[in-house]
């Protein structure tokens, strides 16, 4: 008889950033788990880029980039989460925010001011792939950024 698979865990951890991140602080880099309604979600589109922290209640506060227009300095992946990374820090005013509940983004690497650091690159894969955007993955799994 095969294991039940528990589906309802949160992916808020003791890895989770738990505070916003000051300039060049660290935040999570996140992509939707199979509890977000990716059909009916009217905030994060396909594609996106997603950075946040956690927060004391165990929910996630978190900023996204989808490129809804089609700007070309924003196609690559990376640079959206860049984008979503700078309107964290910055604390700027955006639609582009929301707070979530844990179970339905899962925790897959890490940004701060020197780049972003792809844990689980397979599930980056998963979430470009069902995005029909795989040609704005990264090249690796550490992106560097140019000195500020």
């Amino acid at each position: 008889m095969a294991e039940p698979i528990l589906k309802e865990l949160s992916t808020y951890s003791k890895d989770t950033p738990t505070e916003r991140p000051g300039r060049d602080g660290r935040a999570g880099v996140f992509v939707p788990t199979e509890a977000f309604d990716l059909g009916g979600s009217t905030t994060i589109r396909k594609g996106a880029g997603i950075v946040g922290f956690g927060n004391p209640d165990g929910s996630l506060t978190v900023y996204f980039e989808a490129n809804r227009f089609d700007e070309t300095s924003l196609h690559k992946w990376e640079n959206k989460v860049r984008k979503a990374y700078d309107r964290c820090v910055m604390v700027a005013p955006t639609v582009s925010k929301a707070k979530m509940d844990a179970k339905t983004l899962e925790l897959i690497g890490y940004i701060d001011g020197a780049g972003i650091n792809v844990k689980l690159p397979e599930r980056l894969t998963e979430w470009l792939t069902i995005s029909d955007a795989l040609d704005t993955a990264p090249e690796s799994n550490i992106i560097p950024f140019g000195r500020r």
